[in-house]
C-alpha cells in the first residue's frame, strides 16, 4: 500500500538546492546495519560538494535516501537537479556532474561520449529503483478505467479520438463513457519516462505504434509539458486529458490512474507490489559491471509499464574526492537499508538477483 501522506509531503521533489549529507569513503557494501538501525556507511567522511542531475522519477527516492544518509554522516553537500534524464546524461557527459540519474540505460550513441568522460574506465548503468509508469487521466464520472495495450497505443497515436470510442467501450463494458474529446499529454523534454512508455507501446502494439522511440516524443498531435510535474498539472486542469507519469506524481496530484492490460489479458492497477511483480522478468543486457536491463513488457504477471531508474556513473576516472563520495552514497542506496524505504514512496525495491550485482558493481568503483 502506497503511503500517500508521505508522498504528498515529498511531492514532486526536485533537489535543485544543496542537501547536506556526507560521503564516507568505504568498500563496505552497505550491509552493515541494513534493517537493523546500524550506520549507512563507515569510513572517513568526505567533506566536498558533489553535483548530480537527471531523472525526475527518482527525485523522491533521492530525497528520502539523503535523509537516511544524513542520520549517519554530516559535512558535505549533494546538489541534485531533477531536470530530466536527457539533461542529466548531457551534464554527465560534459563533466558538470559526478553522476546522472536516468530512467533508461545509456543508448549506443550516448555510451561513447559518456565513456570518454570517464577517463580511466567506462560509464556504467546501475539500476537503483523500480517504478510503475501510471497512465493518468481526467474524466469526470469514470473511475477504474481499463485500457488494453492496443487501445492505449491507438489513443496516443491519435486514432482513438473520443472517450466513447468502441475500443474503450470494449475494455470498459460497464462504464458510462462520455463523448468528450480525448486530449493526450506527453513530455516535451527529453525523458526516460517517454523512452520506457513508448517501448511498451512498440512491444505490445506494434501494428499501431510505429513511431521512432527514444527520449524524445515523436508521435504527432497531443500537448507537450515539461517534466512529470508539468504533465500532471496539465492533466489535472484539463477535462478529457490522458498522459503518462511516475506513480508518485499521480498520487501527489490525486489523479485517476488506469488499469493496464498485461500479457495475460489481466487489467492491473499500478502499485509498488504490482510493479515488483512486473519487473521479475527483466534481463541484464549489459556486460561486466554495466547492468543495463531489458524489461519484459509482455509480462503475464503484475503491472506491465515499469521503468528501472539508473545511476550513470564512472567505473573509474572521477577526481578522487568525487569518486569516494559517489561510491559511498551508492553503497547506501543499494544496501538493504536504502532499498527498504522505496515501497513507502510508490517505488519497488530491486529484486535480490539484480541487487547483489549492483552492490558488487558499486564496490568496484574507484
Amino acid at each position: 500500500m502506497i503511503n500517500s501522506t508521505r508522498l504528498a509531503a515529498l511531492g514532486g521533489v526536485a533537489l535543485a538546492g544543496a542537501l547536506a549529507l556526507t560521503a564516507c569513503g568505504t568498500d563496505d557494501n552497505g550491509s552493515k546495519g541494513a534493517g537493523s538501525g546500524g550506520t549507512a556507511a563507515s569510513g572517513d567522511c568526505v567533506k566536498t560538494a558533489v553535483n548530480a542531475a537527471g531523472s525526475t522519477a527518482q527525485a523522491n527516492a533521492i530525497s528520502e535516501w539523503t535523509k537516511g544518509y544524513q542520520q549517519n554522516c554530516a559535512g558535505a553537500n549533494l546538489n541534485y537537479n531533477g531536470n530530466g534524464s536527457g539533461a542529466g546524461i548531457q551534464a554527465f557527459t560534459q563533466g558538470q556532474v559526478a553522476f546522472a540519474g536516468s530512467d533508461s540505460a545509456l543508448r549506443p550513441e550516448e555510451h561513447g561520449p559518456a565513456d570518454q568522460r570517464c577517463k580511466d574506465g567506462k560509464a556504467l548503468d546501475l539500476p537503483m529503483v523500480i517504478g510503475p509508469i501510471a497512465v493518468v487521466y481526467n474524466l469526470k464520472g469514470v473511475d477504474g478505467l481499463q485500457l488494453s495495450p492496443t487501445t492505449l497505443a491507438s489513443i496516443f497515436a491519435g486514432k482513438t479520438k473520443t472517450w466513447d470510442d468502441a475500443a474503450i467501450k470494449k475494455d470498459n463494458p460497464q462504464a458510462k463513457l462520455p463523448s468528450t474529446p480525448i486530449k493526450t499529454v506527453h513530455r516535451a523534454d527529453d525523458s526516460g519516462t517517454t523512452d520506457n512508455f513508448t517501448k511498451f507501446l512498440a512491444d505490445t502494439a506494434p501494428d499501431i505504434w510505429k513511431f521512432e522511440g527514444g527520449k524524445k516524443w515523436t508521435a504527432p498531435g497531443g500537448q507537450g509539458a515539461t517534466k512529470s510535474d508539468g504533465v500532471s498539472t496539465v492533466v489535472k486542469q484539463t477535462d478529457g486529458a490522458i498522459a503518462y507519469a511516475e506513480l508518485s506524481y499521480a498520487t501527489n496530484g490525486k489523479l485517476q490512474t488506469a488499469k493496464i492490460g498485461n500479457g495475460a489479458n489481466q487489467f492491473v492497477e499500478p502499485s509498488a507490489e504490482t510493479a515488483s511483480q512486473g519487473a521479475a522478468g527483466a534481463q541484464i543486457t549489459g556486460t561486466g559491471n554495466d547492468l543495463a536491463l531489458k524489461v519484459d513488457y509482455k509480462t503475464k504477471q503484475g503491472y506491465p509499464i515499469i521503468l528501472f531508474t539508473y545511476e550513470i556513473v564512472c567505473e573509474k576516472g572521477l577526481p578522487d574526492q568525487q569518486a569516494k563520495f559517489v561510491k559511498s552514497y551508492l553503497t547506501y542506496t543499494s544496501s538493504q537499508q536504502g532499498q527498504s524505504v522505496l515501497s513507502g514512496l510508490g517505488y519497488a525495491p530491486l529484486p535480490d538477483s539484480i541487487l547483489t550485482k549492483v552492490q558488487a558493481a558499486v564496490k568496484g568503483l574507484s
